[in-house]
């Protein structure tokens, strides 16, 4: 009986186009990592699951893959890359040494609802500092998300920024004091997108007894945005300092975080704060971030993330401060489709080598050889087929150039050259000057 190929909701294979542009991605971010010193490491999908239980929210405690393996053991694949960093740096803080600075690039899973850059095995690019509680460590992630953006071509988008203070502190402004109601106001608020501003305050109202006039406020002071000028947003909720002690620390950090970040060449209008996000209700206490793309807000964030300061609690009586953000790479992808930003070839070769007899496949094989030595990536086309049938197979794949490889190429030792995007052939061609052409 045959076995119907198929794949399981949530899950997906990525043919080559689709590879190979998410592996272009990736080098450039690893780039951009790499330029500000960040180190890699590599983590297991599967840990023992009591490293995962009871940590992030109740939702991902409900998406999480758990089970026994055959030695009976209670395991589950890590549904982020956080919690693996809490555990790995509480084993190996003595090893990498304190502020530490890490990347990872690696698959995640969460048994969540799949929908269009949502998946429920997806690639997270996480970067983090460890053991610093300087503002400075915040600063510097929104200078990674914003060059990590830029290079891969993006710039138009906005790295919401808000903090748990400011949050902590609204809530008790307006009397909600005990820390599961405050955490129940904030899960509300959070979906101020999904359901609008009426769903917001009837929840609100609804769940926390508030009155009308409470749920108003609350939702008006959540719902501040920097619309304007650093300097002029912050004179405006100047005012807010002086409702608690919470709130004045969470705007002081944010404006001191600005002011390092002042001098940089950097589009100012790109970072924003927003009362409104309430992200990593879980484990989140300081500054957090959300960055969206402007042409498309519907994507939701596509690089997200904050300070913890407690997440290592689990593993050691050593509190060890952090703070990072992940790149969604799969609803990243998604959106580059979607704005025409990627690359769509099926070829990491630059060249195709094409014979019209098999006596000239040694001689082909010879010129791949060069060209390979001389950095350029050069595919050898198998089959002695017809020659419309081998350019074609180049232009389906987005080969840049053919060689072709004819009888009066293999007695003169010389090359016929096809530029696959204008057409134009040039024939008689020696391996230098071919080189020297495809090099310009």
């Amino acid at each position: 009986m045959l076995v119907t190929p198929r794949t399981l909701s949530g899950f997906r294979d990525r043919l080559p186009d689709e590879a190979i542009a998410k592996e272009r991605l990736l080098k450039k971010l690893t780039l951009v990592f790499e330029s500000f010193g960040f180190v890699p490491i590599e983590t297991p999908h599967l840990e023992y699951a009591e490293i995962l239980v009871k940590q992030g929210s109740d939702e991902i405690q409900k998406e999480l893959y758990k089970f026994q393996d055959h030695g009976k053991r209670d395991v589950a694949l890590r549904f982020d890359q956080t919690v693996p960093l809490a555990r790995f740096i509480s084993q190996y803080k003595n090893e990498v040494g304190l502020p530490f600075k890490r990347y990872v690039i690696g698959n995640v899973f969460r048994g969540e609802r799949a929908q269009k850059g949502r998946y429920r095995e997806f690639t997270q690019c996480d970067f983090d500092f460890i053991g610093s509680k300087s503002i400075a460590c915040d600063a510097e992630i929104i200078q990674v998300i914003y060059a990590s953006l830029i290079t891969l071509g993006i710039n138009d988008f906005i790295i919401w920024l808000n903090h748990r203070n400011i949050l902590n502190g609204i809530c008790k402004y307006f009397g909600i004091t005990e820390e599961k109601a405050i955490q129940d106001t904030l899960r509300i608020i959070d979906k101020l997108e999904k359901i609008g501003a009426q769903g917001v305050k009837e929840e609100l109202q609804k769940t926390l007894q508030l009155s009308e006039k409470k749920a108003e406020g609350l939702l008006q002071t959540t719902s501040i945005k920097q619309t304007q000028h650093q300097e002029e947003f912050f004179r405006e909720i100047a005012h807010m300092k002086e409702w608690n002690e919470e709130l004045k620390n969470g705007i002081e950090e944010l404006e001191n975080m600005y002011a390092l970040l002042q001098d940089l060449e950097m589009d100012k209008d790109c970072y924003r704060v927003n009362f409104s996000i309430a992200r990593g209700l879980g484990y989140y206490t300081g500054i957090v971030y959300e960055t969206t793309l402007n042409r498309l807000k519907s994507l939701g964030s596509v690089c997200s993330g904050g300070r913890y300061d407690n997440l290592t609690k689990t593993f050691s009586k050593e509190s060890l401060s952090g703070v990072g953000a992940s790149i969604g790479l799969d609803r990243l992808l998604a959106g580059l489709q979607d704005l025409g930003l990627l690359d769509s070839k099926a070829t990491t070769a630059r060249n195709l080598i094409v014979c019209t007899h098999q006596d000239f496949l040694p001689f082909a094989y010879k010129l791949a050889e060069s060209f390979r030595r001389s950095l350029i990536n050069t595919e050898v086309f198998p089959e002695v087929t017809k020659l419309k049938k081998q350019l074609s197979y180049a232009d389906q794949k987005g080969h840049e150039f053919t060689i072709i490889i004819g009888e009066r190429e293999f007695q003169s030792k010389t090359i016929t050259l096809k530029n696959m995007t204008t057409g134009m052939q040039l024939e008689c061609l020696s391996f230098l000057k071919a080189l020297e052409i495809i090099k310009s």
